[in-house]
């Protein structure tokens, strides 16, 4: 079995807004009546991009949704505010709803978000600082490597990246570090080595910190990175609401993959996140889609099985709602 470590204090769902609902501008002569209210719940990360572009862009308005968005750490962080009714959807890893699942807590992937790519550079990688000495996966083994979230798909597939190159994945010591915490952690020595999504990736490397892996395109190229969760109960009870708010995450997804639409998406970046201009207009942004690949989650979590990050498969004829 993996060595696993927590750092601080473990982030629940934090219930402060993160995108304002009044940027969910009413386009002219669309949708004139009342917007309904939507809380979601999304990592404060450059992928949410497409989220905070699509609802300046006025595309929920115009689906008669007014969004606000609520920071999570991480998927799992989010169920238990999603089946409490707290919020209405999340966005986030896998993992939080093969683990609901398993509990059969109701939890549902509605549809995809962001993925990864199968070749070139990528949008998430493993950075060890410069004064570790590691260059390679498989000098991870023994050492602290941090995850923003324990048991999901940065440690799985870290574990696989270190195996294929030759180390011992049980020998990591992973760490639970929130991605904005990662370059002091690594400044202070608090950790050898970090999974971090963009703008993290850039800034460390800028900054002298080693490259090591893309551990998703290492083992499992193309894997999703972002999901849409909601609940079965809500599924079968808001039609209307799922109908619309799928109908502006289609659209706001296929606006952000748009590259006509770039220089707005890296601007949702700038007007969200506290990062330098020169970062946010160079980090790599995702593939945006709305489409599961429900094979691609399926190898995730057989992965994970393997690594005995879970017990048993989920059941994704009832985990899989594409809508």
């Amino acid at each position: 079995m993996k060595k696993v470590f927590t750092l601080g204090l473990i982030a629940g769902l934090a219930i402060a807004l993160a995108g304002c609902t009044d940027s969910d501008a009413t386009p002219s002569g669309e949708n004139s009546g009342e917007l309904r209210q939507v809380r979601v719940a999304a990592l404060p990360i450059t992928e949410t991009a497409a989220l905070w572009g699509g609802m300046k862009a006025g595309i929920f308005a115009k689906h008669g949704l007014s969004v606000e968005v609520l920071p999570a750490q991480g998927g799992a962080q989010a169920i238990p505010a999603l089946i409490n009714g707290d919020i209405d959807f999340a966005i986030g890893q896998p993992f939080g709803p093969f683990r609901a699942d398993l509990q059969d807590l109701g939890v549902v992937i509605i549809g995809n978000y962001a993925s990864s790519y199968a070749e070139g550079d990528d949008i998430n990688a493993v950075v060890a600082s410069a004064k570790s000495g590691i260059t390679r996966p498989a000098q991870l083994a023994g050492k602290r490597v941090s995850v923003n979230s324990l048991g999901a798909a940065g440690d799985v597939t870290i574990m696989a990246a270190v195996e294929k190159d030759g180390g011992d994945p049980s020998t990591i010591k992973f760490v639970e570090v929130a991605f904005p915490d990662v370059p002091a952690q690594l400044e202070a020595d608090n950790i050898d080595a970090a999974w971090v999504p963009e703008p993290f990736v850039t800034q460390l490397r800028n900054r002298g910190d080693t490259f090591i892996v893309a551990p998703y395109q290492a083992v499992a190229p193309g894997l999703a990175t972002l999901t849409t969760i909601a609940t079965k109960e809500r599924l079968d009870s808001d039609a209307e609401l799922i109908a619309d708010f799928t109908a502006a995450m289609k659209e706001t997804l296929a606006w952000a993959q748009d590259s006509a639409n770039e220089t707005a998406v890296r601007q949702a970046i700038k007007d969200n996140l506290e990062l330098p201009e020169p970062v946010a207009d160079s980090v790599k942004l995702p593939r945006f889609s709305w489409e599961l690949d429900r094979t691609s989650l399926e190898s995730l979590a057989t992965l994970a099985g393997k690594y005995q990050v879970l017990d048993r498969q989920p059941n994704f004829d009832r985990l899989v709602q594409q809508q």
